[in-house]
């Protein structure tokens, strides 16, 4: 199940959130735990035994190591980490990677079997959640929970669990315990999932179609402005959908009386590589910062072991995203780029004027969504090649249709990139935003619900993860 859905929409989440609210305090986690599982296994009911088996491997890993540390044993404590770690490593492995390197070796002439696997939604993200709470509960970052529900509900819960953000224990545990709940609260969440919501429905999935058509097109035929034009459109389509989902996450763990931590800092307002990835999917950015670059001895090293750790780093952050090749190579070339950055280019950025800084970050990101979005090899090598126009025309009367057809959606979508109708919204009266916010949302509703109840064209890209 997935939130841009009107069974979602008009039948799921009303009735979490009735029985929620009328149920006492103390029962609420696990009524919770129960609509968590029930929405992951709408589609596939087999993985929620392999998540209930990680819930519960994880969860008694961590008595394991506060254990071992309160009888002093800091090496079974260790050891007790270690395996939890690699049980979840070995899941993930399996389940996302499996067939990808069965292919691949399948591709040299050796029979190995794929064993037609179906990558569970979410791993990715519950994986990365669960695995390192044995990690805190070792560093003393966290205490262990109440009960198996509370940590159950935790893995499982449902706004954030197919596409983030990424939330620690530690960060949520205070909250599993005890949250407030409140008008102000609930209303606020409504407005940020409405916000979400139209971010994925009304722009994402606008905009995507155009990105779906130059994918489609032969890379012979493309000219070099339509290159860029598509490129231009998966951009807008990737950043509106995934931090559709995040504000949706965020706006009903508001409703269910959580906090969660922002995701997404208008991203293409980047001046460089490295600036983007502070406002691009900061949670996952936060984690591998927290649980793998500073393990490895972060910038507190000499410059060789400095590169090796950003190397590390980017390779799985490419890999993280998905079970193919361009991913890994989207990783490294990041990892070239921020290297980079951070030995010769950084400083010369400094003395440049802003505009420059804008027009290099959002060069390199563009060209790194071209890694990231044409998984196949040849195809992905005709793009970039239209892209900076070897053997490719400049434009043709498809780029000027495709151009004046999107045009208006496109400058939207440009647009609610920027922090302008946040600031425009900030200016005005109290009185003119209390007006206004129920017509917003009611608005922003009723058309997300006239598009989905209307098209067919709604493409979930996170499956993947």
């Amino acid at each position: 199940m997935v939130f841009s859905t009107p069974y979602f929409l008009f039948l799921y989440l009303p009735a979490v959130l009735f029985l929620y609210y009328i149920s006492p305090l103390k029962f609420r986690n696990f009524i919770l735990l129960i609509f968590n599982l029930l929405f992951y296994g709408w589609g596939e009911p087999v993985y929620i035994l392999l998540m209930v088996f990680t819930i519960v491997l994880d969860y008694f890993a961590g008595i394991i190591v506060q254990r071992c540390k309160d009888r002093g044993n800091d090496k079974g404590a260790r050891w007790a980490v270690g395996i939890s770690l690699g049980l979840n490593l070995a899941i993930l492995f399996f389940f996302k990677y499996w067939v990808l390197v069965a292919s691949t070796l399948q591709s040299f002439g050796l029979n190995v079997p794929t064993f037609d696997l179906v990558l569970p939604i979410g791993i990715s993200f519950y994986t990365f959640q669960t695995m390192t709470y044995p990690v805190d509960i070792y560093r003393g970052d966290a205490e262990l929970p109440k009960n198996l529900i509370n940590f159950g509900t935790f893995v499982t819960l449902f706004p954030q669990l197919i596409a983030g953000p990424i939330i620690k224990y530690k960060e949520l545990a205070d909250q599993m315990a005890f949250r407030t709940h409140s008008t102000d609260k609930f209303a606020s969440g409504v407005q940020v999932f409405i916000v979400g919501l139209a971010k994925k429905v009304l722009l994402a999935n606008n905009i995507g179609q155009l990105w779906d058509v130059y994918l489609a097109t032969p890379g012979a035929e493309l000219t070099t402005l339509g290159a860029w034009l598509g490129i231009l459109a998966f951009s807008l389509q990737l950043y509106f959908d995934f931090s559709g989902y995040s504000d949706m996450a965020v706006g009903m763990g508001r409703m269910l009386g959580f906090e969660f931590l922002e995701n997404f800092h208008y991203p293409y307002l980047a001046k460089s590589a490295t600036e983007f990835w502070r406002r691009w999917h900061i949670s996952l950015g936060s984690w591998f910062r927290e649980y793998l670059y500073i393990p490895l001895g972060g910038n507190r090293v000499g410059a060789g072991r400095l590169i090796f750790n950003l190397f590390v780093v980017w390779a799985c952050t490419g890999i993280w995203h998905g079970a193919s090749w361009n991913f890994l190579i989207w990783g490294l070339y990041y990892f070239l780029i921020i290297v980079f950055e951070r030995f010769f280019f950084s400083k010369v950025l400094q003395k440049l004027p802003g505009w420059v800084g804008h027009v290099y970050g959002l060069f390199i990101v563009m060209v790194g969504w071209a890694l990231f979005a044409v998984e196949d090899f040849s195809a992905m090598g005709l793009y970039l090649k239209a892209m900076f126009g070897m053997g490719a025309g400049l434009a043709d009367g498809d780029f000027l249709y495709y151009l004046r057809s999107y045009l208006p959606i496109l400058v939207i979508g440009i647009l609610a990139a920027t922090p302008l109708a946040k600031t425009l919204w900030n200016k005005a009266s109290l009185r003119a935003r209390q007006v206004a916010i129920p017509v917003l949302v009611l608005a922003g509703l009723v058309l997300a619900t006239a598009y989905l109840v209307d098209g067919t064209y709604n493409p979930f890209l996170y499956f993947r993860f």
